[in-house]
């Protein structure tokens, strides 16, 4: 493990993780910034308003688009998922127990977050046999 839990990737639960729906952008790249350690990278007016923050290269965007943000969110692909729930849980992010999930023959350390706007977000990371 390293020193540091990093973003390794993101998947988007619809169609596009560069485009979650939010209804206020200020709001929400305050927020991912605070408690995700997210930076806010870019800033758009057209097609819709939309902002795009990252973490270790890792790109998630938000937008102002009418999506529903209970329908929608990200998987977050990471290392060092221990340590990454413990600075969420520092920065003040009600995180789920950590737990293993099984798909596709593989096995995965996982928690999720419900962020204040809605949006869902299946933190994971391989199991790779050390002890949980």
């Amino acid at each position: 493990m390293t020193n540091q839990p990093t973003f390794q990737s993101a998947f988007p639960y619809q169609s596009d993780v560069l485009s979650l729906p939010v209804t206020d952008l200020d709001v929400a790249s305050k927020w991912y910034c605070r408690h995700f350690g997210m930076t806010e990278v870019e800033r758009k007016e057209s097609p819709c308003p939309s902002v795009i923050l990252e973490r270790d290269g890792v790109r998630i965007g938000f937008a102002i688009n009418g999506g529903d943000a209970s329908q929608d969110g990200a998987a977050i692909l990471v290392n060092d998922i221990h340590s990454l729930k413990d600075e969420f849980e520092a920065n003040g992010v009600d995180v789920a127990e950590l737990s293993v999930d099984r798909r596709d023959g593989q096995e995965f350390y996982v928690f999720f977050v419900v962020a204040p706007d809605g949006l869902c977000y299946y933190v994971h990371e391989p199991k790779t046999g050390e002890d949980f």
